[in-house]
């Protein structure tokens, strides 16, 4: 099967996101609440483009968890499956919640003078859970599918997705989820009934996204255009006529069309391999786990200092880009026996 390249530009991107999101933490009112080192200024304004981004950033990442687990099983037994994300989720979840998670409260304890304490926690890498646990839900399901590829559910998918607008059916389950959790905060979703049900959705509907194929992919690129209306449009009136505040079912399908478009658009313009792409994707899983330690570490240094609150979130986001990527390339990607406490293979080259 051939590689998505636009599925991993996704990937880095959120991820990449991600880490911007963090830095801007610190500059809201909700940071101490979260146990993150607070700056005694606020960055309000960047809430405007944040709220368009959070309700699909993490969504988005679970789906292409979803997608990934399907490539994944193309060329793997279920015994291998089994070995592979073990080895590629559970190690790095293990490490980090032993390690990297304890450090960054740690720092944060020293940050609000607290008494210092090291104590097992994933802090921000609470989604390896939900996806470790993810997969192993739905393994008997998705080695039922894989050994019969024509089944009945297939065939009637596909010919749902052979209307223009059959990808809006998938948007039922998001809405339900809406309906019935009721999350009050929609983008809550570390450690909350909604990040887990949400999750286990998107993850789902990743899953089957894919097993489709072409059919997926047509229909992405026929639906793209109408998806980043509907989704554009939905933000404009949430932040004209609501103030950011919306029904979280209204959010659902503003998410949802997020989602659609982004890859619409991904798989039309970012479908090619690359030098960066191939460094990147490499790169940012770990980088990520390194991020929020790092991160910690600076807001130590940074926030106290008397300059613009603006200014302070911009040195962070370059000193967490900077030194993450620094270890990475200098320690991880080097020192073989580090490789797989980041989730990367051994001996693994890059060129």
């Amino acid at each position: 099967m051939d590689r998505r390249y636009d599925i991993d530009w996704i990937r880095v991107i959120v991820l990449g996101l991600l880490i911007v999101y963090h830095a801007w933490c610190s500059f809201m009112p909700f940071a101490k609440e979260i146990y993150m080192p607070q700056n005694k200024d606020f960055l309000m304004t960047i809430g405007i483009p944040m709220s368009l981004i959070n309700i699909w950033r993490i969504p988005l990442l679970f789906m292409i968890s979803g997608m990934g687990m399907f490539f994944a099983m193309q060329r793997r037994s279920w015994k291998e499956m089994i070995k592979d994300r073990n080895k590629r989720i559970g190690v790095p979840m293990v490490f980090s919640l032993l390690f990297i998670g304890p450090l960054v409260l740690f720092l944060s304890m020293l940050f609000y003078k607290d008494e210092i304490a090291w104590y097992p926690h994933l802090t921000h890498l609470w989604f390896l859970l939900n996806v470790f646990v993810y997969f192993y839900l739905l393994l008997p399901i998705t080695t039922i599918l894989k050994n019969k590829p024509n089944g009945f559910l297939k065939k009637i998918l596909k010919s749902v997705l052979s209307f223009r607008l059959g990808i809006y059916v998938f948007s039922l389950p998001f809405l339900l989820e809406a309906l019935v959790v009721n999350p009050q905060n929609y983008p809550s979703y570390a450690n909350s009934l909604h990040g887990w049900a949400l999750g286990i959705v998107c993850f789902s509907c990743g899953y089957i996204f894919v097993s489709l194929k072409d059919i997926f992919w047509n229909c992405l690129n026929r639906v793209k255009s109408i998806s980043f209306f509907v989704a554009i449009s939905l933000y404009l009136y949430r932040l004209l006529m609501m103030e950011l505040w919306a029904p979280s079912v209204l959010i659902a399908f503003e998410s949802f069309n997020w989602m659609i478009s982004i890859l619409g658009f991904s798989a039309r313009y970012l479908n090619q391999p690359s030098r960066a792409l191939k460094y990147l994707s490499a790169a940012v899983y770990p980088v990520y786990i390194v991020h929020m330690p790092i991160q910690y570490f600076f807001c130590l240094y940074i926030l106290p200092l008397s300059i613009s609150a603006l200014t302070k979130f911009i040195l962070i986001v370059l000193f967490v880009f900077g030194v993450s990527f620094t270890i990475y390339d200098s320690m991880i990607m080097r020192v073989n026996w580090l490789r797989p406490l980041f989730g990367m293979k051994m001996n693994q080259k890059i060129n």
